[in-house]
């Protein structure tokens, strides 16, 4: 394995933004040089990366992404998206049981895993995904080998909506994992549908699906799970907050490390808000739903003072004709890998938060939710997944530089500022401006549990 230096970067890591060289030798960080710099140059390795004016992050960790493996890879399918997510910085994923069929047995689970080794780019974790009748399945799952169990506490593809009390009960007082939520209140939700159907027919515009799937369905369901977490003392994180009124039911002043219940929320909560709808329509259509230009502020707020603890994806590709209909018809979801680092980037230039926050929430945290092994900081004996960002590289987002299988990106005609140059992954170098190391196979994730 090939030995690598990265020569006077400028390092966000732990909450500091300084100057520091890298030395990378056998899939570890081995040093991390900070009082001089120019020491790495001493050092006889096989590859130098000069670095000097770029941004060097730890890989981000994508706590939920859509892969669409198997089943539906005429989406995405892991190797293409697990490749978009390197070039975007991302060197650890999480992905999602509602694939067909869908992840809900330990068997099943095996086989992504098999897939993955053989296809992915990046390191790589599935959730098991929970049903109404699965629950001896749930029970089997090894805690240092799975990532998480994914509830589906509303809306969902499949048999994957869980909503019998009986069954989150014991979900919540016998997983073994860390239980991942989507919150949504089914009820609320058909309820606001049956009203707007009346209005419009199948031809609703796009902006009342922040009225559909509204404030009130996501504080139910997210306040359902949170008080069955405290019942239980579950392990509980609640994924892609939406609403300002949500951060409530989460706790700022608790250190991370001793959260038994933490939050999550996605880079496209944070970028648009309902008045986009009018411009971007179906592009922005998600669940639960990009809502009020208060709940987005609230929300960069609620990442800035802890209440929320990771940034995430939720990168859910589907082909530009199961996208571009009418609303009814409209699937819900978009990709968002490629993108996400250099986003939350663009969001800091315009004052939003610091670079160290950016590590913090997209990099440390999510290491630290769900106790990754090794991973998630620059630290001399950890595992070298790395990015290196220029920060004054302007480019706009367009067709021909999209690697999502699906074609298209909510972002497109968006200028952004960084771009993401250089991803390590396990200390090979599998991006490098543009190009990539065709060979290179990521790791399925450890966890300390």
């Amino acid at each position: 394995m090939a030995t690598i230096s990265i020569a006077n970067a400028t390092l966000i890591n732990d909450g500091k933004v300084i100057t520091a060289s890298i030395l990378i030798r056998n899939e570890l960080i081995e040093r991390v040089i900070v009082d001089n710099p120019d020491e790495i140059y001493n050092y006889k390795t096989d590859h130098l990366i000069e670095a000097k004016g770029k941004l060097l992050f730890p890989g981000v960790i994508d706590d939920q992404v859509h892969f669409r493996e198997p089943g539906l890879i005429h989406k995405g399918d892991i190797y293409t998206e697990s490749k978009a997510a390197v070039a975007g910085g991302i060197t650890s994923f999480m992905e999602m049981p509602n694939t067909n069929p869908p992840t809900t047995t330990i068997e099943l689970l095996d086989e992504k895993f098999r897939i993955a080794s053989e296809k992915s780019f990046a390191n790589y974790s599935f959730y098991l995904g929970a049903t109404n009748d699965n629950v001896e399945e749930i029970v089997k799952v090894d805690p240092r080998n799975i990532c998480g169990v994914k509830v589906f506490m509303g809306s969902s593809t499949g048999n994957m909506l869980v909503d019998k009390v009986e069954t989150l009960d014991a979900i919540f007082k016998l997983s073994p994992v860390l239980i991942a939520t989507h919150c949504e209140d089914e009820t609320t939700i058909k309820e606001n549908i049956i009203k707007y159907k009346e209005l419009y027919g199948e031809s609703v515009p796009f902006k009342y699906h922040a009225e559909i799937r509204s404030e009130k369905a996501c504080f139910l369901s997210s306040s359902l799970a949170v008080g069955l977490a405290k019942k239980y003392n579950s392990r509980l994180h609640v994924l892609h907050l939406s609403t300002k009124k949500e951060l409530d039911l989460f706790d700022e002043t608790t250190p991370l490390y001793n959260k038994r219940i933490t939050s999550e929320v996605c880079v496209h909560h944070l970028w648009f808000s309902q008045d986009d709808y009018e411009k971007y329509g179906w592009r922005i259509k998600w669940n639960p739903s990009i809502k009020k230009g208060s709940d987005r502020q609230a929300l960069i707020n609620g990442v800035k003072f802890n209440r929320i603890d990771v940034v995430a994806t939720d990168h859910a590709p589907h082909l530009l004709s199961e996208k571009d209909a009418v609303y009814f018809k409209s699937a819900s979801g978009g990709p968002m890998v490629q993108h996400s680092l250099v986003a939350m980037i663009e969001l800091s230039k315009k004052g939003h938060f610091g670079l160290d926050l950016i590590a913090d929430k997209m990099c440390h945290a999510p290491a630290i939710v769900y106790g990754v092994e090794k991973r998630g900081f620059v630290r001399e004996g950890y595992f070298a997944d790395l990015v290196l960002v220029d920060p004054n590289y302007r480019w706009t987002v367009n067709k021909d530089n999209l690697l999502y299988k699906c074609g298209w990106s909510p972002l497109e005609g968006q200028e952004l500022t960084s771009k993401v140059t250089h991803t390590l992954i396990n200390g090979t170098l599998v991006f490098d401006n543009g190009t990539f190391e065709e060979g290179f196979r990521g790791s399925a994730l450890k966890f300390s549990r």
